[in-house]
């Protein structure tokens, strides 16, 4: 097993990361971000916690137009934010409806309303305000000369370029998700129900050194799966199935996210087809996906192969999407999304296929694009398709 990157950051890399915020918020006329997210927030303070699963609490962090971020948080995460680089950190006990940090947040803001400058908040697509509108709606009646502007621009901006330090985490829970599915032809058996093989896969993940297997969906049916979300059911697996699985496991808080198909005992031919087509399209991907080409270039290099088999005339939705603290981030391989690639990015290639009788198939792989092209993080998958 190869060893793992060291745990967490050193405080020159969110120093790095606070400084081209606010050289962006200084060309955008902001002179503060509101953060209230989970990814955010552990962006720029390095807060990292399971904490998040509970709805109950409210936390923030500001980013000024100079100095450190400041931490508003409930008292139950001080001193775990004591530990990151942080050093104004602004509590109150919680769980309080009638003033979950309100207050505190009026405090810190009302010289910034008082002059009538202008913060920053995340409005935008793929982006939530994890705080009750309610708490939100009193917060801007309280303080009526502030400016509040979208920043999701800036901060999707920031988080899609990955440091030599995100990237290496990446790469190496990609590493351990290349070595777990390289163990379902010894995990998966005809007559086992689909749910104990996810058991086995998440158990195995772990042994191959992931901190958790929070995602794991997939499907398996004769000549081919027709759905890839759904709780995996006690069906037993069985001669001429099609299986595919798709993890999204994480080390110190990055995601690798790709599938892996198999058959179950033989492949029927349209499968084998089908398999071909979107290896190819990855293909496709993996040699496209350069500085300067845009996701929806990305999106048709990849398309013009599907297009070869996909005879359901269906909407494909996107090819693909941005990989890092979350399973899935901003940009997408759509039709729709004209961002330009840069390096540093790294990205899924995630081309899908109708066929058949309402048969569809994924095929996914991770990379990160260099000066020179794609690098692949994920061990590719086998060119034809593996038969258990």
């Amino acid at each position: 097993m190869t060893e793992a990157p060291s745990r967490g950051f050193p405080e020159a890399e969110f120093a790095a990361r606070t400084d081209r915020a606010q050289a962006g918020m200084a060309a955008l006329g902001l002179d503060g971000l509101l953060l209230m997210t989970e990814a955010e927030v552990r962006y720029f303070s390095g807060f990292h916690t399971l904490f998040w699963q509970s709805p109950t609490r409210p936390w923030f962090v500001f980013v000024p137009s100079t100095g450190k971020p400041i931490a508003i948080i409930p008292e139950i995460g001080a001193e775990l934010m004591r530990s990151t680089w942080l050093d104004d950190i602004r509590t109150w006990s919680a769980p309080c409806p009638e003033d979950d940090g309100l207050s505190l947040l009026t405090e810190l803001l009302a010289p910034l309303a008082q002059a009538g400058k202008s913060i920053g908040v995340m409005k935008g697509h793929e982006t939530a305000l994890r705080m009750p509108l309610g708490d939100y709606e009193k917060l801007t009646e309280r303080l009526p000369g502030l400016s509040i502007a979208d920043a999701t621009g800036l901060v999707r901006g920031l988080r899609m370029i990955k440091s030599e330090r995100e990237i290496e985490k990446i790469a190496h829970i990609c590493t351990v998700g290349s070595r777990t599915f390289a163990k379902v032809p010894e995990l998966a058996h005809q007559g086992q129900p689909l749910e104990d093989l996810f058991r086995a896969f998440r158990r195995e993940g772990l042994a191959q050194g992931a901190d958790d297997v929070p995602y794991l969906v997939g499907g398996a049916d004769q000549g081919g799966y027709r759905d890839v979300i759904s709780p995996p059911s006690r069906r037993p697996l069985a001669q001429g199935d099609i299986l595919m699985l798709d993890t999204g496991a994480v080390w110190d808080g990055y995601y690798c996210d790709f599938d892996r198909n198999f058959a179950i005992g033989s492949a029927d031919d349209k499968s084998r087809r089908a398999y071909d087509v979107l290896w190819r399209a990855t293909e496709a991907g993996i040699k496209n996906a350069r500085v300067g080409v845009t996701c929806q270039q990305l999106f048709q290099s990849m398309q013009s192969v599907i297009a070869q088999l996909d005879d359901q005339g269906g909407d494909v939705g996107r090819l693909g999407h941005g990989l890092g603290m979350q399973l899935t981030e901003w940009p997408s391989h759509a039709a729709f999304d004209q961002t330009v690639i840069e390096e540093n990015m790294v990205l899924t290639l995630e081309p899908s296929l109708s066929y058949g009788d309402g048969r569809i198939m994924v095929h996914e792989e991770n990379i990160v694009v260099r000066k020179d092209g794609a690098q692949l993080l994920s061990e590719r998958a086998p060119q034809d398709l593996p038969v258990i």
